[in-house]
């Protein structure tokens, strides 16, 4: 890898990181041109997923695509979709070496766009900066290759764990500098998840706000009997920004009627033996839907079940400096562990000082 692929690559990797949140169910990707040390031309995957990077790139460079090397953070598309394929685009405006950072793993591609420009006569390269393509495609690839979506979550709490005082108060533990960056988490991932718990006591609005026009994530609430509040918040906007309802297949059909009259999208999910919500087929179900990152956001006992099925790629907490006591909420409801090496594991990748607040990221440490 040459020091100008490693640079332009990098380049296209951040152009990339523009269609987190905007693009599902496509993948995020960056594409830069360049001819003769020049970029003539640069694109990212739009917002809803069209047009693809390479024709944003290519559109800017005009002529001046004609002998230039493309890089690109993952394989052109070689299928026709809703759009022709990116590999006929390239070919088609003479492009003459094309740097990949990462081959795509869906079935409908896997190769096929790389073995298309080397038979047109176009020189490819690959596995440029891969492993941070991997890294900024998870989302994309959990759902192509697990069916379901990267899963995030986010835990705000006080020095010991808490998320409230014994009397249920929690606004705010972190201070304003922590819930901004909240705010910019959210507008990089597709959907914002909470239990039905959580949407019955706080009545949230899940939306990004503070950051100017952006497209709104996804409101996902998982809630079995439907029980939740039909004049809060989440109800009120269900017609301008989206909301799907994962329930139970015993949930009140007149509940049903009364949120899909509300504009809300019904999720129904048998509930099995168990007349529970199983926390792996919801996320199925929301893969099925092409979700590919979901910020979950808790409660306590949806955090739970998702750390206790294995299901949480990535935790990412608020630590605030007080303390609230035995008598304060936990910010994780039981999870029946009985010795150490049955608790799930996380390896730390990032800390970062927020004002009075602490951010800390972990990573599954089996990923």
């Amino acid at each position: 890898m040459s020091v100008d692929d490693a640079r332009h690559m990098a380049h296209a990797l951040s152009l990339a990181s523009r269609g987190l949140g905007n693009v599902w169910p496509n993948p995020a990707v960056g594409c830069v041109l360049v001819n003769e040390k020049r970029v003539v031309g640069r694109g990212w995957t739009q917002p809803g997923g069209r047009p693809h990077a390479e024709v944003v790139a290519l559109a800017q460079a005009g002529d001046a695509a004609r002998g230039a090397t493309a890089y690109v953070t993952l394989e052109p598309c070689s299928h026709h979709g809703k759009t022709p394929p990116c590999t006929n685009a390239l070919i088609a405006a003479g492009v003459a070496r094309v740097v990949v950072a990462l081959q795509d793993p869906d079935p409908r591609v896997n190769g096929g766009g790389l073995a298309a420009l080397r038979r047109a006569g176009v020189s490819v390269a690959t596995g440029v900066m891969e492993a941070e393509a991997v890294r900024l495609q998870r989302g994309f690839l959990s759902r192509v290759e697990r069916g379901r979506p990267m899963v995030t979550l986010k835990l705000a709490s006080s020095l010991d764990g808490r998320i409230a005082t014994a009397t249920g108060e929690s606004r705010w533990i972190t201070g304003p500098g922590a819930r901004r960056r909240v705010h910019a988490l959210r507008a990089t991932y597709d959907a914002v998840l909470v239990g039905g718990g959580t949407a019955r006591a706080d009545d949230p609005e899940l939306t990004v706000r503070g950051l100017g026009d952006v497209r709104q994530p996804v409101r996902v609430v998982w809630s079995r009997h439907l029980d939740l509040p039909l004049l809060g918040k989440l109800a009120a906007s269900a017609r301008t920004v989206p909301l799907w309802l994962c329930h139970g297949d015993d949930a009140d059909p007149d509940l049903c009627a009364a949120w899909e009259g509300l504009g809300a999208q019904m999720i129904p999910l048998d509930t099995g033996r168990s007349r529970q919500i199983d926390p792996a087929t919801a996320l199925q179900a929301l893969g099925d839907a092409g979700l590919t990152r979901v910020f979950c956001e808790g409660g306590g006992a949806l955090a739970a079940s998702l750390l206790t099925a294995n299901l949480v790629d990535q935790l990412i907490t608020f630590s605030a400096g007080v303390a609230l006591g035995a008598e304060g909420r936990p910010s994780l409801g039981a999870m029946g562990v009985d010795r150490l090496a049955e608790a799930p594991r996380f390896a730390l990748a990032e800390v970062t000082a927020i004002a009075g607040d602490v951010l800390q990221v972990w990573e599954r440490a089996s990923a």
